[in-house]
């Protein structure tokens, strides 16, 4: 082999080895600078690289060290001003429907059922006269743009710090936040049909056509038979040049 080589060598000519020297060299100088690049990485894999959150200033400058974290023993610092999953503190929540509106993705529903009276205060002192029988979520349709937790009057409605709620059944991220049973249900819509009945019942039913109505005076006037003559103002223009 060494023969070989020895012989190729003697082949060349003085510019050809001269070409093939420059050569080698620049391929050696190239390793070498990889092999410098590599090492120095390799010094500061030593340690580990400082998880900081993105407001904070030093954030950009933490960049050495081993940046691998072991999830889902370890977290990266999250925002609080991210969108993640959704929540609805119901005892604040007036169903107001607001949420459900401006949806663009129409993922909340809600059933309202009116009550006869107040039931109650949210935190902020906004009295409440829903109940709600339903009040669902569904996440897989959620887009993450926060328009119903900007929109909300009593703030009951947020994005949590939860984002890692992937599921292999898409039912799973379907959410229920009403608390009342049907036994419930059935009852509140009973209370506010019988007291559209005791209403309707006790407000005075409204006189039939042609029937006298009393005055003011307390005699009854006459029924009016078609529709009363009323002055038609016509307005007479002038031709131009007349004085008035």
């Amino acid at each position: 082999m060494w023969v070989f080589i020895l012989y190729f060598c003697c082949q060349m000519t003085q510019s050809q080895r001269t070409s093939q020297g420059h050569t080698l060299a620049a391929t050696l100088r190239s390793l070498w600078s990889g092999l410098r690049v590599t090492w120095k990485h390799l010094r500061s894999a030593t340690r580990r690289n400082e998880h900081k959150a993105i407001s904070d200033p030093d954030y950009f400058k933490s960049r050495q060290g081993v940046a691998t974290i072991q999830y889902p023993h370890e977290l990266l610092p999250i925002p609080d001003n991210g969108r993640y999953r959704l929540h609805n503190e119901i005892d604040d929540c007036i169903v107001c429907d607001k949420c459900a509106k401006i949806c663009p993705v129409d993922c909340i529903t809600m059933e309202p059922i009116r009550a006869v009276s107040e039931i109650g205060k949210t935190s902020d002192g906004t009295p409440k006269r829903l109940y709600a029988a339903s009040f669902d979520i569904d996440m897989g349709k959620c887009c993450f743009c926060g328009l119903c937790t900007t929109v909300c009057p009593t703030e009951c409605l947020t994005m949590t710090r939860v984002f890692d709620f992937s599921s292999y059944d898409i039912r799973d991220h379907y959410y229920s936040f009403a608390e009342m049973t049907e036994a419930e249900i059935a009852e509140k819509k009973a209370e506010w049909e019988a007291h559209q009945k005791e209403k309707a019942a006790a407000s005075p039913k409204p006189a039939a056509e042609g029937t006298p109505k009393p005055s003011a005076e307390g005699t009854p006037k006459p029924p009016v038979e078609g529709k009363p003559a009323r002055p038609v103002f016509k307005p007479r223009m002038k031709p131009p040049g007349t004085s008035s």
